[in-house]
């Protein structure tokens, strides 16, 4: 990785990767938008925490805009490292809106990786952008998934506030299950 960023127009760019990251992505959205998912509008954070929120969402895109200039490290180590860990990001990414999509709007997802995670979306989304970084040998990139774990830190304290207000016991029962980032989950107890 060098201290200054390779900026040039081409097809062997890391937007190859995250181009159908962002249709992923902005799919996602349609979906949860037809789905009428409900918003945490409800849940208060600081305007800090909000600022900080919405900022490391929206740094995602600022990802997708720069990866257009980053020429991918062919044929190198570091290409072929990153390579499988951006592609196994992109394919469990995938596999976790799917899991989202085919759950009914009034009930926690639990399903596919959310039984190991309570998540998922964020770890997924956080190890395609560091295999992507990782492909194009770029410390810049790299900065971008720091951001949205970060990021993630805070959403996730709204989001699952949220969740509780909504799903209620139900969601209470996962959470006590189901690790917060990544794990085996907790058998259920049988009283």
């Amino acid at each position: 990785m060098s201290l200054t960023p390779d900026f040039q127009l081409g097809l062997w760019n890391a937007w190859i990767f995250t181009i159908p990251s962002l249709l992923l992505t902005l799919f996602f959205l349609q979906l949860a938008k037809e789905k009428r998912a409900p918003s945490p509008k409800n849940v208060c954070l600081s305007k800090t925490k909000m600022s900080f929120c919405l900022f490391s969402k929206f740094i995602f895109f600022a990802a997708v805009i720069y990866s257009v200039f980053l020429p991918l490290k062919l044929a190198t180590i570091l290409f072929y490292t990153g390579l499988p860990i951006t592609l196994i990001g992109l394919v469990t990414l995938l596999y976790v809106m799917m899991n989202w999509a085919n759950t009914p709007p009034d009930t926690p997802v639990t399903k596919g990786l959310y039984r190991y995670s309570r998540h998922p979306m964020y770890i997924t989304e956080v190890l395609f952008l560091l295999g992507v970084s990782i492909a194009s040998a770029s410390w810049i990139f790299l900065l971008f998934p720091i951001i949205i774990a970060a990021g993630a830190a805070y959403f996730i304290k709204m989001e699952e506030a949220f969740c509780l207000g909504h799903y209620g016991a139900a969601y209470r029962e996962y959470m006590n299950k189901t690790p917060r980032w990544i794990g085996i989950p907790k058998p259920n107890k049988k009283e």
